[in-house]
């Protein structure tokens, strides 16, 4: 089960940072990913990261502005957008796995003002 927090309304050039907590599974064992889905466009894989946290993958689109961590302790992904643009505008969402195929969350509205 995942459940994704902290999407907004935020102004251009400002700083989210969108939460995801996990249970019903060994999180501390699990790669995890974070995607985003735009209306009328295909899902985007945005970043990944390893078990331990150590390996990431951030995807060229957003590399510089969007970092991702976890918290194994707490059982909880993070994606810290910041600098972020009109175009960010999105359903992010939360994936158990390496790549944007896994199971997801239910999604969190990120909107983005210019």
């Amino acid at each position: 089960h995942l459940v994704e927090s902290g999407g907004d309304l935020v102004q251009a050039g400002g700083s989210l940072n969108v939460s995801c907590e996990a249970s019903g599974f060994t999180f501390s064992s699990s790669e995890m990913s974070w995607i985003r889905q735009a209306p009328g466009k295909e899902p985007e894989w945005l970043a990944a990261i390893a078990s331990g946290g150590v390996a990431k993958y951030i995807d060229d689109s957003v590399k510089g502005r969007f970092t991702i961590a976890r918290d194994n302790a707490k059982n909880s992904l993070y994606l810290q957008m910041n600098a972020v643009v009109p175009e960010d505008t999105a359903l992010y969402y939360c994936v158990k796995g390496w790549g944007p195929y896994g199971t997801r969350g239910q999604g969190i509205q990120v909107t983005v003002s210019s």
